[in-house]
């Protein structure tokens, strides 16, 4: 937490390989080739084969680049000159971003738990930027200049974020509350906040690191802003603010990212599982020769091929409309259903793969030194991870009531599937959304699961 000057620092302490291992994948261009071709693929690429080794390490490029995207999209044109090439760097030197929006009280009602209050920096009295240490140089003194100068998107944020995955990273986009606004989700704002402030100090704290069952690889804490610097992303807090659409464009292109890796993790699952199948001699034959086991692994792998078919779709949609700003197009609500349907089955999916797999190895699969039971714990966080099932279903239900996106879905799958079994889809889905609310919202997990493998299989 400090240095041998007693100054704070709260610098997390990592084994060298770790950063051996993450830098490669920045270096690699699991962002900055997102800038240069200007398309997601390599972000999802290097996501999907990040997590077939280890879907913590793939969190930070998830959140670096759900930081990149509103960056660029919202942020202005001084702040994206002053951030955005520090995320696109080629070198050990580049910065990672990370998403924090979950306070204490939960993440799914956004509007009722974000207590974090934001303020216009120009509030800041004199004696508060006098008790500023500007002397500290933890960053170049090219990046420091002009540090009085305060403008209308610079604010000052107050508050406490429970579940800040990546804690440490140079940048953070962060939902709060400018003071005034409504208590309800119309009331948000979307931040950019900087590890360090523009006099070179801790912009943020970070209380103490969770400990989690899983996804150990990437640390998750619990971080502080107190007067923190940031910058509004957006038009602004008013009446008509966007604040909330942007934050759920954030939590979409995360979602996109968890649904590959859990499609990745999936494939190791099951990697791991046939490996020792083959292996494994049981009544004079290897274990994966037996019928029943065979089957079993046969429905696995297309199981798992649709997931995998699905997820990609969602990657493909989310390309063609990641650059859109409300109001968005139809396409774009396409995408969205998609998205829900997919971070839904893909972990479903994941679960049932790692769990599956550790009965395979059987008693081996249970014994923390092999790796069997890692995957099914890794899978179980996947599946929590930017909203767990209820939220993808709610959130669906909404997007095919309000924008009919449904319907959007169905005439994309028009060429792939039966046409009798597209009708009768459909006719089950326009019924249950005729149903009264709580009837619709209490049956929908059903429906919905049958309409992910519905998309999946056609796909």
């Amino acid at each position: 937490m400090f240095d041998l000057a007693g100054k704070r620092v709260d610098e997390i302490l990592y084994s060298p390989d770790y950063w051996r291992m993450l830098k490669h994948g920045y270096q690699s261009g699991v962002i900055w080739r997102v800038a240069e071709e200007n398309a997601l693929f390599p972000a999802a690429l290097g996501i999907y084969l990040t997590s077939f080794y280890d879907p913590g390490l793939a969190c930070p490029y998830t959140v670096s680049l759900s930081t990149y995207v509103p960056l660029l999209k919202h942020g202005g044109a001084d702040v994206k000159e002053r951030f955005l090439p520090r995320m696109l760097q080629k070198d050990e030197a580049v910065w990672q971003g990370a998403t924090w929006m979950t306070e204490i009280k939960g993440g799914s009602d956004l509007g009722a738990t974000v207590e974090t209050l934001a303020r216009p920096a120009g509030d800041r009295s004199d004696k508060d930027r006098s008790n500023k240490d500007s002397s500290n140089t933890n960053r170049p003194v090219e990046d420091r200049p002009n540090e009085d100068r305060v403008t209308e998107d610079q604010w000052l944020l107050t508050g406490d974020k429970y579940f800040a995955s990546n804690a440490g990273a140079e940048l953070a986009v962060v939902a709060a509350r400018p003071e005034g606004g409504a208590p309800n989700v119309r009331g948000l704002a979307l931040f950019l906040v900087p590890k360090h402030g523009r006099d070179g100090q801790l912009n943020y704290t970070i209380r103490r690191l969770k400990d989690k069952i899983a996804t150990r690889s990437v640390p998750t804490g619990e971080v502080e802003l107190r007067d923190s610097e940031a910058w509004l992303l957006g038009r602004g807090p008013n009446p008509a603010n966007d604040g909330i659409y942007l934050i759920l464009e954030v939590l979409n292109v995360s979602r996109v990212a968890n649904s590959m890796g859990a499609v990745g993790l999936g494939l190791r699952a099951m990697a791991d599982a046939a490996s020792f199948a083959q292996g494994r001699c049981v009544f004079g034959k290897p274990l994966i020769e037996k019928p029943l086991m065979r089957r079993q692994f046969e429905d696995r792998l297309r199981q798992l091929r649709a997931a995998s078919r699905l997820a990609w779709k969602s990657v493909v949609l989310l390309n063609e409309v990641w650059q859109e700003k409300p109001p968005y197009s139809d396409r774009y609500h396409l995408f969205r259903l998609v998205a829900h349907l997919a971070k839904y089955w893909t972990a479903e999916v994941a679960v049932q793969t790692a769990k599956w797999a550790m009965e395979v190895h059987g008693g081996m699969g249970t014994l923390h030194e092999y790796r069997a039971e890692r995957w099914l714990r890794e899978a179980m966080i996947l599946a929590i991870w930017e909203g767990p099932a209820h939220r993808q279903i709610l959130d669906g239900l909404e997007v095919m009531e309000r924008k009919q996106a449904h319907r959007l879905l169905f005439q994309s799958l028009a060429t792939s599937v039966d046409a009798s079994a597209l009708e009768q889809m459909e006719a089950r889905l326009e019924q249950h959304l005729a149903l009264p609310r709580e009837e619709k919202e209490a049956g929908a997990e059903a429906l919905f699961s049958e309409l992910a493998r519905f998309t999946a299989d056609a796909l």
